[in-house]
C-alpha cells in the first residue's frame, strides 16, 4: 500500500493566507495600456483568431506575463492582474486584446466540440432567452442533461477544466454576487491526509467520469482517472463531481462505493473551508493553474439592461507545464512536460 505524504511549498496555500491582504493582486504595469492600444491598432484588419504573437507585440508587458506564467507553474498556482482598460473597448476589440495577450502566455485549446476558443461566461438564459440548442444537446444528437449544464446565473461547484491554465478576463461585473472561489487542491490533499488518510488513498484511485457529449466522433462515453496523481514529484488533479455523477447514470459504469462518496463529500467540505473568495472587477485578468487549483462561483444577479456580467475565457496549453502520469492521455492527449495538450478534440479540425 502506498503511503502518501503532505505536499509542501507555496502551492499549499489556504484562503486565510490571503483574505486580509491584496498583494497577490498585481496592478497593470505603467505603460501597458499604451502597448495594448498600439498592438490593437496593428491588428485592425485581422479577425481575432488569426492574430499571432508576432502580430500583437507587447515588448514590456510580455515580460510581466512571463513572470506570471512562472508563478503559475512554480509558485502558488494562481494570479490576478488588475487594471486592464476594458471600458475603452467594445466586445470585438476586447476579444482581440484578450486573444493577443493569450498568445504571449500559451496556446489556446478548444473548449467544446463546436470549436469554441474564446468562451463567454455570462447568464445565457437571460442573454438569449433560453439555452441555445447547441448547448442543450451533445454531438451526434446525444442529449446532455440540463441538470449538468449551468447556463444561467446560478452557483458553480468546485472543479477543474481541461487545460493547463484557465484565463478569465472580466469585461463586466454582475450587479451583485458572482464571487469567484479559488482553493489549493494541494492544501485540500494535505488536509484530507491529516484527517482521513484512508480517503486520500481512494482519491488516488480511478473514478469514472462521463464525457457529457463534449467529444467529437464516436469515443467511449466514459473514461476513468484518479482525482489526485503525482509524477516525478509533480502533483496534478482532475476533478468535477458533475461528470462523476453523470457517469453513474450510464450503463456499465460500476457504482460508487460508500467510501468513494464519502471521499468526494470530504473533498467538497474541505474546499469550502480552505477557499479564497474574491470579487471580480472589470479589467481583472485571473489565471489559474488547473493542475493544482480548483475554482467555483457564487450565484449572481444582473441589472435589467443588456450589460450583464461577462467574463471571457481561454483554455491554454503552456510551454512550461508539468509532466502528467501515464494514463492521463485519455483526457489530455499528451502527458510529457511542455506538450501541446488539453482541450476538446475536434472532427476534421487541427488540434
Amino acid at each position: 500500500m502506498t503511503t502518501h505524504q503532505p505536499i509542501t511549498g507555496p502551492v499549499a496555500w489556504r484562503g486565510e493566507d490571503f483574505a486580509s491582504r491584496d498583494d497577490w493582486i498585481i496592478p497593470l504595469p505603467e505603460g501597458t495600456a499604451l502597448e495594448i492600444e498600439t498592438a490593437l491598432g496593428a491588428v485592425s484588419g485581422l479577425a481575432w483568431r488569426d492574430i499571432t504573437r508576432d502580430d500583437f507585440p507587447l515588448p514590456e508587458f510580455s515580460k510581466t506575463l512571463a513572470d506570471l506564467a512562472h508563478e503559475l507553474e512554480h509558485g502558488r498556482g494562481f494570479v490576478r492582474l488588475r487594471g486592464l482598460p476594458v471600458g475603452n473597448y467594445d466586445e470585438d476589440d476586447l476579444r482581440k486584446i484578450f486573444w493577443g495577450i493569450g498568445t504571449h502566455l500559451g496556446t489556446a485549446r478548444y473548449q467544446n466540440a463546436r470549436g469554441e476558443l474564446i468562451g463567454e461566461v455570462r447568464d445565457e438564459l437571460r442573454a438569449y432567452g433560453a439555452v441555445r440548442e447547441s448547448y442543450a444537446s451533445g454531438v451526434d444528437g446525444r442529449p446532455v442533461s440540463s441538470r449538468y449544464k449551468t447556463r444561467g446565473s446560478g452557483a458553480l461547484r468546485f472543479h477543474t477544466d481541461r487545460c493547463d491554465v484557465i484565463a478569465l478576463l472580466c469585461a463586466r461585473a454582475a450587479k451583485s454576487g458572482g464571487v469567484s472561489l479559488l482553493v489549493s487542491a494541494v492544501a485540500i490533499h494535505n488536509e484530507i491526509l491529516a484527517r482521513r488518510p484512508d480517503l486520500v488513498a481512494l482519491l488516488y484511485e480511478d473514478y469514472h467520469r462521463a464525457r457529457m457529449g463534449e467529444e467529437a466522433g464516436g469515443e467511449e462515453k466514459t473514461y476513468a482517472l484518479p482525482i489526485f496523481a503525482v509524477r516525478d514529484g509533480y502533483f496534478t488533479t482532475q476533478y468535477s463531481r458533475t461528470f462523476v455523477e453523470a457517469a453513474q447514470e450510464l450503463d456499465g459504469v460500476p457504482p460508487l462505493t460508500a467510501a468513494q462518496v464519502e471521499a468526494l463529500d470530504l473533498l467538497h467540505e474541505v474546499a469550502d473551508e480552505l477557499c479564497l473568495e474574491t470579487a471580480f472587477e472589470p479589467g481583472d485578468l485571473q489565471l489559474i493553474n488547473n493542475h493544482v487549483t480548483y475554482h467555483a462561483r457564487r450565484a449572481f444577479e444582473d441589472d435589467a439592461g443588456d450589460n450583464g456580467r461577462l467574463l471571457l475565457r481561454l483554455w491554454l496549453a503552456m510551454a512550461d507545464s508539468r509532466p502528467l502520469p501515464a494514463g492521463h492521455q485519455v483526457l489530455w492527449g499528451a502527458v510529457e512536460p511542455g506538450a501541446l495538450r488539453g482541450g476538446i478534440a475536434q472532427e476534421n479540425r487541427a488540434s
